[in-house]
């Protein structure tokens, strides 16, 4: 299991120790309707690793909302820490990465008698546990679109201008080429980011925008949005 140097503690018993210092955090449902059912008996290994897999979308969007509702209080948002936690980033995609996580999320922690994280385990189902691990596993590294930042920007004003420009009654077909293109570059960008968990695939704000980016009326806006978030997120 690679542990970087920014994961040097177990880092749900850091999160679970701040999460409780701010009061009760009862875990919070997840809706994994969309995702096939993986039965009773817990698996050992995140089935929706592979970005090959028709439900590794699925299991990112559903773990992004469970990881936002039980965990980003703690661990930041887009698993970014802000130091308060330790960053779930750097948690190794493997088998061993796996085993360390499932402890965790199943059982929780006590110490000295004291709940330091409770038990998410029955309460939210390996459904929702794999869902999250395949949202956090996928996080870009830091600095993953450093040298990107420039022409990102640029796309995303151009995509304003566009979304202005469809406001204003522009044929939208007539941008299909440009879109085409656009969702590509955007593709292209994100497939060369690294992950902090070296997972085989980063799923971000730029791969959000290119999925966004459908050639639809309100795509322009919506896939600018995204950018804009992303950008802002890097600063």
């Amino acid at each position: 299991m690679k542990l970087s140097k920014k994961l040097l503690v177990p880092p749900f018993v850091l999160a679970a120790a701040a999460a409780f210092a701010h009061g009760d955090v009862a875990p919070q449902a997840v809706d994994t309707a969309g995702l096939p059912d993986l039965g009773e008996e817990w698996l050992e290994e995140n089935p929706w690793r592979d970005p090959a897999s028709e439900d590794w979308q699925a299991a990112i969007d559903i773990g992004a909302s469970g990881y936002n509702q039980n965990c980003a209080r703690c661990h930041g948002l887009e698993v970014v820490s802000g130091g308060l936690a330790p960053d779930l980033r750097y948690l190794s995609a493997d088998w061993d990465g796996d085993e360390w996580y499932l402890e965790r999320f199943r059982y929780g922690m006590t110490q000295n008698g004291i709940t330091k994280m409770p038990a998410f385990g029955d309460l939210l189902g390996q459904e929702a546990a794999w869902a999250i691990r395949t949202y956090v596993e996928t996080r870009p590294d830091d600095g993953a679109f450093d040298d990107y930042q420039t022409r990102l920007s640029a796309i995303r004003d151009l995509l304003k201008d566009r979304a202005s420009e469809v406001e204003g009654g522009i044929d939208v077909a007539s941008l299909g080429d440009e879109v085409a293109a656009l969702r590509t570059e955007l593709s292209d960008i994100n497939a060369s980011a690294e992950t902090g968990s070296d997972a085989p695939v980063a799923e971000s704000a730029v791969s959000r925008a290119a999925i966004a980016l459908d050639g639809s009326a309100a795509s322009f806006a919506k896939a600018a949005e995204l950018l804009t978030i992303g950008l802002s997120a890097a600063h």
